[in-house]
């Protein structure tokens, strides 16, 4: 797997020529509810809680009914772009995401209300979730498409960094009201806009640039639906793929709290679960410029495999703050690569042609395993009083799902014809 020095360098035209179709989609993905609401949701727990009186416990259960929602809208985002077009879907359901939004400002009585809000939201934001996001990213890059949807992808980290904030500012002066009430101007006056004049398809005409062209060429090519969901590496990945989300999602909600039954103060752990964070963003940017130039497979295993280090660590017992750290830094890169990776493959070995409804499943199933995984282990440290099985199964799945990546071989080469010119 070596890297020529020419391979090495990075071909900026394609950012010069796509660059706006990159930072709508890095908003995109930030704005969009798996980000924002996702994101902010911490901030809304203790408001509601005084407002209704529902408790903690139930309102986490709401963060479920978001993930049955997307599971939803991922089944049918690929046919409702195939069918009235990618830009309109997606503008039609900024809209109604707004709307979605406003509407959850008159929850109250029964905590029902709150978890129909936020089935519901999701289902409105069909054409906002990361599916159109990323296939509009593949669509204009090719050299650099690992580089382009790293950098896209981050927008979630952008929405960590900023939503919470802006919610918790809003929530002191205004009462929770006001967050969905944020959420749903950021929707309208800055994403909505800039989708309209931005959101750019590529289509071969006579009059487009040959960087149009060329991209408009690859949106056309790949594999039916049919061909794709009944393909043996289409499941290759699904497994895999699953295996490895449910790592994440587990080292995401627990090493916490397995930091502290350590021994180690909030302060300490804090610090070493900052290392997750920093990584998830430099493995993000640096896995994505690798699948460029690199055995996408080869690639893909090394990084998803990172984890399994953590996980062995952990299950040593040292209290080590530099190897703590290190475990912290292993999972983050695990997790930063996982999304951007699952994007790449799915684009890489099956094409563009139905993307989005390939995509769509392959995403709703990884979202049912984020949902499903909390559950998992809490049977697991119910059963055993401590995180050792959770521990040995996150390693295990570390190794197992990364394994089977290799087993993809060479990406295939999809070709299509030329459109004709048109007819005078």
């Amino acid at each position: 797997m070596n890297v020529s020095v020419n391979n090495a360098s990075i071909d900026f035209s394609e950012f010069r020529t796509s660059w706006r179709v990159l930072i709508l989609a890095l908003l995109g993905i930030g704005i969009s509810i798996n980000s924002s609401l996702l994101y902010g949701f911490g901030t809304l727990v203790v408001p509601l809680e005084e407002a209704f009186g529902w408790s903690r416990s139930a309102l986490q259960v709401a963060v479920t009914f978001l993930f049955v929602g997307a599971v939803i809208s991922l089944q049918l985002v690929g046919w409702f772009n195939l069918r009235f077009g990618i830009k309109k879907v997606t503008a039609v359901s900024m809209s109604l995401t707004v709307l979605g939004y406003l509407g959850a400002t008159q929850i109250g009585g029964s905590v029902w209300s709150l978890y129909l809000a936020f089935t519901i939201i999701p289902i409105l934001s069909i054409g906002n979730l990361a599916v159109s996001w990323t296939q509009l990213l593949n669509m204009w890059f090719e050299k650099n498409r690992g580089l382009a949807l790293a950098i896209g992808l981050s927008g979630t980290g952008l929405a960590a960094a900023t939503i919470p904030p802006l919610l918790s500012w809003g929530i002191g002066i205004w009462g929770w009201q006001s967050a969905f009430i944020i959420l749903a101007m950021l929707n309208l006056f800055l994403l909505l806009p800039l989708t309209i004049w931005w959101f750019s398809v590529p289509k071969p005409n006579r009059h487009a640039s040959e960087a149009g062209k060329q991209a408009a060429q690859r949106s056309n090519a790949g594999m039916t639906f049919k061909e794709g969901f009944t393909s043996k590496k289409f499941w290759i990945c699904n497994i895999a793929l699953v295996l490895v989300i449910s790592v994440v999602i587990g080292m995401v909600t627990n090493t916490v709290p397995i930091l502290r039954d350590m021994g180690l103060s909030a302060e300490e752990a804090g610090l070493i679960f900052g290392g997750f964070g920093i990584s998830l963003v430099f493995g993000r940017i640096l896995v994505g410029y690798l699948l460029d130039r690199v055995w996408p497979p080869g690639i893909s295993a090394l990084s998803l495999a990172m984890p399994a280090l953590g996980c062995v660590i952990l299950l040593s017992g040292t209290t080590d703050f530099t190897l703590l750290l290190l475990a912290a830094i292993s999972f983050g890169f695990g997790a930063g690569a996982e999304f951007d990776i699952a994007a790449f493959l799915i684009a890489r070995y099956f094409g563009l042609k139905e993307y989005g409804r390939l995509f769509g499943f392959h995403i709703g199933l990884l979202t049912a395993t984020s949902a499903a995984s909390p559950l998992l282990f809490a049977a697991f440290l119910s059963q055993t009083g401590s995180y050792t099985a959770m521990l040995i199964y996150c390693a295990v799945c570390s190794i197992v799902g990364p394994l089977m990546l290799l087993t993809l071989g060479r990406p295939p080469v999809f070709e299509v014809s030329p459109p004709k010119a048109a007819v005078a």
